[in-house]
This record gives C-alpha cells, structure tokens and sequence, in this order.
C-alpha cells in the first residue's frame, strides 16, 4: 500500500520537529547560561582599616614606671598636645614614691627608653619630713608640690644656679610660674644625702634633683616638652 504524501502535513511535521530538537538543543544552553550569569562570587574577606599612626604606635610603660601612672601621663599629654611644641620625650614625677627612690622618670617616647632620677618634693607637702609627699598645694607661700601638667619653658640663672622655668597647664597647677616653681640642682637631692639621712631634703615646691644630674634633666627636657607630676 502506497502512503499518501500531503506536503503541507510534511512541512508542519517537519517544523514540529525541528522544534522539538531545536528546544532540546537550545533548552539546556539557556539553562546553562543562566547558571553563569546567576553565580555570585563569595565576597573577599573585609580589609581592616589601618588605626591611627596616634594608637597604633602606643608605647607601653617602660620599666620601673607603674602603668597606671604612665596611661595618666600619656592622657595628659595628649590632652595639652596643641600647647607642647615637642611631644617625644616627657618627664614623670611619681610622687606616690619615697624620695629616697628614684622617681623622676625621663622617658624617651619614641625607643622606650627610660632614665629614673632622684628628686625632692616641697617641705608644705611634707611638714613632718618622713619622706614621703603627703599632700599637694597650687597655693602661693604653701611651699609644697603641685600636680599636674607643666611645660618646660625657658633657662635662667637664680638662687640655685642654671634652672628652668615652668608653667602650670591644669587647674591644679596654674599658679607654678609666679610661685617660680622651677626645676634646678641642690645639695640635698644628691646621692649621698640617703646614705646619711635615708631621704632627700625638701624645696620650695621646686623639681630639686642632684647637682650631677641636672644636666641629664635639661638635656632630655630641653624647652617646649612636658613634665607631669601625679600621686597614683
């Protein structure tokens, strides 16, 4: 038997088909082409900011210097950082210590080093003179320490010889300049006076350290730094 033969049948058979095939051939490229355009990359891990030069370089409190003491002294130098000219070097005075200890802390805030001298506190601080600072005074004629901030300002040649003037940058301190809180040498911060005596003498409220170790002090000072005496 002879099949018939209908063109137009054969045309949409033929199309039907092609269709089919083409769909079973362009299908499953959409669907992958949909799966390159639809993958997302996984985020790179965030990148910290770098911290301020200020913080990331915080020294630590160098040997010999309580910690405490130190972060108060740091505090303070920032908070009068626009009135200092130089910030990298500064001097701490613990006063919670004995004056037969080496309290005078000259620290060097760019390697870490430190030099510890003897220095004397004033006799209103100390009235029964035990050697140990038992309170402050920021009052004219009290003759006793004051604490606080100070810049160290100029040099001049007084009663004690070479010393340097000081101003007082805090509430506590205000009055150091006309009271001429200052730091100079003395006889009765050298060494020798602990062997004799088991303590320094007393100033005016003065920075009084050995007369060898004067120049140390100007020397680490020089003018425009700071000084922060505290009892932590």
């Amino acid at each position: 038997m002879l099949q018939s033969h209908d063109p137009a049948s054969s045309r949409r058979a033929f199309l039907k088909g092609a269709l089919v095939v083409g769909s079973a051939i362009v299908i499953p490229g959409c669907a992958q082409r949909v799966a390159q355009v639809g993958h997302v990359p996984a985020p790179l891990p965030p990148v910290a900011a770098p911290l301020p030069a200020q913080v990331a370089a915080r020294p630590t409190a160098p040997l010999g210097i309580r910690p405490e003491l130190f972060r108060r002294a740091l505090a303070s130098l920032d908070q009068h950082r626009g009135t200092l000219a130089k910030h990298d070097r500064l001097a701490i005075a613990d006063f919670a210590a004995s004056s037969s200890t080496p309290r005078f802390h000259l620290v060097d805030l760019v390697d870490g080093s430190s030099t510890s001298l003897l220095v004397a506190h004033g006799s209103g601080s100390d009235p029964a003179h035990t050697g140990w600072l038992q309170r402050f005074s920021n009052d004219d004629g009290s003759n006793a320490s004051c604490e606080g901030a100070f810049l160290a300002s100029d040099y001049y040649v007084g009663k004690h010889g070479r010393s340097q003037r000081l101003i007082g940058l805090d509430p506590t301190n205000n009055n150091a300049l006309s009271r001429a809180i200052v730091v100079h040498g003395a006889w009765y911060s050298n060494q020798d006076m602990l062997a004799t005596h088991g303590k320094l003498g007393r100033s005016q409220g003065c920075f009084a350290v050995g007369e060898t170790a004067l120049q140390t002090v100007f020397d680490a000072l020089g003018e425009g730094r700071m000084i922060y005496a505290a009892k932590v």
